[in-house]
């Protein structure tokens, strides 16, 4: 449908709706969903999904329901603009439609196979993700009748762990607006809200007045929330505090927001000019390029205070402190991001006594229009349970949430008005000494680290990697010129925490992540991410508060030399490093590794190293703990490699071995596979959507042959799908089911799939990869690294997770252990049990 048949039911002279224009080429690719509730002539909810640059809409007359039985009646109705999707308001009497529309939910979703195709077959598929609507669902066509004129199709939740049978109805469970907050009969009593276009935004009875030159005033008439007062604007704001907490707080007075892995950044803005202040009053206006001041300066405002987080984001979508600080001692500006998450002041009003609502609504309306990619962005918030966002923030591997009275006033300092949750350990330390590197020259090769208690100053461990070449180097010129003969630790360390040290004043405070506290009080698993020069070092206490890690991780015995080398130097990923990584994954790997041939990329120097190369025989001073086997089909005696406990695994991280490749089966069956390995290969032009319905297409065929489906990233730019077998079929027989599938795919659809590796017919398609499970062939082991620029991790994925969210290389060595702390089980639990045995074809 075009938007001709939404602009011709309208008056834009008269209605507040956007007038509709298709997004222009280039930007009509998006994912976003909304649902409006719509209190027209009757209530009902309107469904609506981006696909090609409009909105495809349908009536849902009794709304959607969570019982998989419900088949609930959606009528299609025109395209809509993009713009609608943000409408929340009333349209006026005697216009189409006329009645009270609130933004019910909004979100993104992802379709299952081909969007397109499924709907002009009349059957979408997707997922959703939204503040209240998530899982999989159906819209489905229902067939023409002769005396209806509209279009019917039903919607419907599939079954899955989001559906409900019975209890209480999602609407009437959720009935507020997802974006204001507020009732469908609140909005409807007000008579200012009404969103107009080009003219002003109206929410929650704040009015913010749209730009028509570099500084205008919000209008005398404007009515501000309650709390806000005509004042001056002041100088530095003491910027208010978040409380650890092991988890957020629960009930329906707060409001939830990610929590940012960045510099805390207050923006104060007057007549044009920019100023940003650290969280202790530095100004730092002239550390982050011009591109940030000037889209502030750009608001349509006179003056302002904004509290927010400057970061940078890895290609993961993660914000990554050590890429901010690499960048801010590099001089590079142009991957900065500021999002805001409160106003404190606006144009001659001090808002500090509002609701934190009425504060976000009013900045949120003053920063909506920024364009995609802009470097000024608005900090969204969830209304949801607040342990269930921090559940959804650790899965996908970010820092944590922060918590906030929903009604709360802006109270500088920590009183407890702000929580905050962590998925992983982290804060502040103080550096009392360092070690010298081995590997490199003028280096640190190791912080000791400390904290405050009671006055003194007291040493918690050290930490040996997270520091790429430069930084430590860095490191290294500032620690030396702070040498000093005598420990600044307040409390006598032992023989291993003095060997080596060299002292220094315990002036530089540094971020650093860590697994746990030890029964000592001392890190394990620690990780530098970046100097703090926006804190004081007496300032540095012990803040963790969750409860201490019980599970025992496996120690070795194999001695490491140069245990400070960096393998990845970006990331500042040292041997050390890697080692503490798979020590907190070993658990999890251990049954794909153990017992298994394997082939190995060794890269000596790392991974920008000369040196680099495949290799699945024995060398030369191989360690011991490395065992070599006698593969029963090789004439010439070559001898393969293979591991059976955590302490082979290190001896290759010893060897420089940054990716481990195994064979898809065990030495105790060689001829008998035990994993099926399919790979989804993509051209450098497949959209990741594509790669994601390629990898659902083969969950349904492998489970069509009554095998299980497992998937997980390959730590490159696709998706492995895996299968459990049972070791009955011959390597001949398992690479011909494998093919099989291949060649089917590609036969149903060659536009979008091939079953060869022939490169000049890659362009727009994606190689389904049988040949992995050939003998002697193999595949990334699960939880493996990969040598590559980001230190990017395979890593299994329950298949409700796979989403476009979820990047091929998103979960990394930095992320990977804290995701899987962060999950109530393991993503392919039962995985061997649910092992079956190919049913091999006859002709």
């Amino acid at each position: 449908m075009a938007l001709q048949t939404y602009n011709s039911k309208r008056n834009f002279k008269q209605t507040p709706e956007p007038p509709g224009r298709r997004a222009a080429k280039g930007v009509s690719n998006g994912n976003s969903f909304v649902i409006q509730k719509h209190d027209a002539t009757r209530l009902h909810y309107d469904f609506r999904l981006e696909m090609g640059g409009v909105l495809k809409s349908w009536a849902v007359t009794r709304g959607p329901s969570l019982d998989p039985t419900e088949k609930r009646l959606a009528v299609h109705v025109e395209d809509h603009p993009l713009d609608y999707g943000d409408f929340e308001g009333i349209i006026p009497k005697g216009q189409y439609g006329s009645g009270t529309v609130i933004v019910w939910d909004r979100g993104s979703w992802t379709p299952v196979g081909d969007a397109k195709k499924g709907y002009r077959k009349g059957h979408l598929e997707f997922e959703l993700d939204g503040e209240k609507m998530k899982g999989r669902w159906h819209l489905v066509r229902m067939k023409d009748k002769p005396e209806e004129k509209r279009e019917n199709w039903l919607l419907i939740k599939a079954e899955d762990e989001d559906a409900r049978r019975g209890g209480k109805d999602i609407l009437d469970e959720f009935p507020k607006s997802a974006k204001s907050g507020r009732s469908i009969e609140a909005v409807a009593e007000d008579p200012d809200a009404v969103w107009e276009t080009n003219a002003k935004v109206t929410r929650d009875k704040t009015t913010v007045r749209r730009k028509s030159s570099p500084s205008i005033k919000a209008s005398r008439d404007t009515e501000w929330p309650t709390g806000a007062r005509e004042a001056r604007m002041r100088g530095f704001v003491q910027p208010a505090l978040a409380t650890l907490k092991p988890k957020p707080p629960a009930g329906d007075g707060w409001l939830h927001e990610i929590k940012f892995d960045g510099y805390r950044l207050q923006a104060h803005i007057r007549n044009g000019q920019v100023t940003l202040l650290t969280r202790s009053g530095l100004d730092w206006s002239d550390r982050f390029g011009t591109r940030l001041s000037k889209a502030l300066a750009d608001l349509p405002v006179s003056s302002a205070i904004i509290d927010g987080e400057i970061v940078v984001e890895r290609d993961n979508g993660a914000s990554d402190f050590s890429a901010l600080q690499s960048d801010l001692s590099e001089g590079h500006s142009d991957r900065f991001v500021y999002y805001a998450f409160d106003m404190i002041y606006l144009d001659g009003h001090n808002l500090v006594d509002a609701a934190l609502i009425d504060r976000k609504i009013l900045l949120e309306n003053l920063i909506r229009n920024q364009k995609d990619g802009s470097v000024l962005r608005y900090s969204a918030h969830f209304g949801e349970s607040g342990e269930l966002v921090l559940s959804h923030a650790c899965r996908l591997s970010l820092e944590g949430v922060v918590s906030k009275k929903r009604d709360g006033k802006y109270i500088s300092g920590r009183k407890g008005q702000w929580i905050k949750s962590k998925c992983s350990e982290r804060q502040e330390f103080v550096i009392g000494g360092y070690t010298p590197a081995t590997a490199i020259p003028d280096a640190i090769g190791s912080l000791a680290m400390g904290i405050y208690e009671d006055g003194r100053f007291i040493h918690v461990g050290r930490v040996g990697t997270g520091f790429s070449v430069a930084v430590a180097q860095d490191l290294y010129r500032k620690l030396h010129e702070l040498d000093q003969k005598t420990s600044p630790f307040d409390d006598k360390l032992s023989p291993s925490g003095r060997r080596d040290l060299i002292f220094v004043k315990p002036v530089l405070v540094a971020e650093v992540e860590f697994q746990a506290w030890s029964e000592g009080g001392n890190l394990r698993h620690a990780s530098f991410r970046g100097l703090r020069d926006d804190k004081a070092s007496k300032e540095v206490v012990r803040e963790a508060t969750r409860a201490a890690q019980t599970r025992k991780m496996p120690a070795s015995s194999v001695k490491l030399t140069h245990p400070d080398r960096i393998y990845w130097p970006d990331e500042g990923i040292t041997k050390t490093g890697l080692v503490d990584y798979y020590s907190q994954v070993w658990r999890f790997m251990a049954p794909f590794v153990v017992s298994r041939p394997l082939s190995l990329l060794r890269a000596p120097d790392g991974i920008t190293g000369r040196q680099r190369f495949f290799q699945k025989h024995g060398w030369k001073g191989m360690n011991a703990n490395i065992e070599e086997v006698t593969d029963p089909k090789d004439r010439s005696g070559g001898k393969l490699l293979k591991i059976v406990d955590f302490d082979g695994l290190v001896a290759l991280v010893q060897s420089a071995a940054l990716e481990i490749h195994p064979w898809g089966t065990t030495v105790d069956h060689w001829e008998k596979p035990d994993i099926l390995t399919m790979d989804i290969d993509p051209a450098d032009d497949v959209p990741w959507d594509n790669v994601i319905a390629a990898a659902y297409e083969l969950k349904k065929r492998i489970e069509a042959s009554d095998l299980f489906a497992f998937v997980k990233t390959s730590g490159g730019k696709g998706l492995h799908v895996v299968s459990p077998l049972e070791p009955k079929a011959t390597w001949a027989q398992v690479k011909a089911f494998a093919k099989s599938l291949a060649n089917d795919m590609s036969a149903d659809d060659p536009s979008l799939y091939l079953a060869t590796a022939t490169k000049a017919k890659r362009k727009g398609r994606i190689f389904i990869d049988y040949l992995r499970n050939g003998r002697g062939n193999t595949a990334v082991a699960p939880y493996s690294t990969r040598a590559r620029p980001g230190a990017a991790v395979s890593t299994p994925l329950a298949w409700d997770e796979l989403n476009t969210d979820l990047g091929p290389a998103h979960f990394t060595i930095n992320n990977v252990p804290r995701r899987l702390e962060a999950l109530s089980k393991d993503p392919w639990d039962g995985f061997f049990a649910a092992a079956k045995p190919i049913v091999v074809r006859t002709r």
